[in-house]
């Protein structure tokens, strides 16, 4: 899809699923302990089940997952080595009378590893995201990124995205 500095943002393959599969588990490890009741415990073989789910996203055409690869080119890096410096996955959702929203674009997941942070690579994945979305014909783009998460909420808000709903939690137990 697109390269610069030797990191390049495409789509997805079979390939990248067990790198898909630890970022994902990283996702739900940082998403537990923001808040353990909330989010989803990650249990003992995370990166296989997050793979798992990946991969069945891949044959959806309504759903994007994206990656972006850094190769020997970008600084750094070992010659002849490539690695996934980061993951998007984003999609389309229908009209939904229970959300009171149209037919939208969703960006699901958007994570960058921590050495890769700072190089522009978020903001890269989360605009090849937008640029497919906006190719589907969608509207507009929604997220949700979690309350903690400030420097997720500092990145959306300089590419546009404003805040339009606030999820709230009761505990029952």
């Amino acid at each position: 899809m697109s390269e610069s500095d030797g990191v390049i943002i495409r789509r997805a393959e079979q390939r990248d699923l067990p790198a898909l599969g630890l970022l994902g588990a990283s996702l739900m490890r940082i998403h537990f302990a923001f808040n353990e009741r909330r989010f989803m415990a990650p249990g003992d073989q995370p990166e296989h089940g997050y793979a798992q789910f990946l991969d069945a996203q891949l044959q959806d055409p309504a759903m994007l997952v994206l990656v972006a690869e850094r190769s020997d080119e970008a600084p750094g890096r070992q010659p002849g080595r490539r690695d996934i410096a980061g993951y998007v996955y984003a999609g389309i959702e229908p009209q939904s009378f229970k959300e009171l929203r149209e037919r939208a674009g969703y960006i699901h997941d958007l994570l960058v590893t921590d050495d890769a942070r700072g190089a522009g690579v978020g903001p890269r994945l989360l605009e090849a995201a937008v640029t497919w979305l906006r190719e589907q014909g969608v509207p507009r783009v929604l997220l949700w990124t979690a309350a903690p998460n400030e420097k997720a909420r500092k990145l959306f808000a300089a590419h546009g995205f404003s805040p339009t709903m606030v999820e709230m939690t009761r505990e029952l137990s």
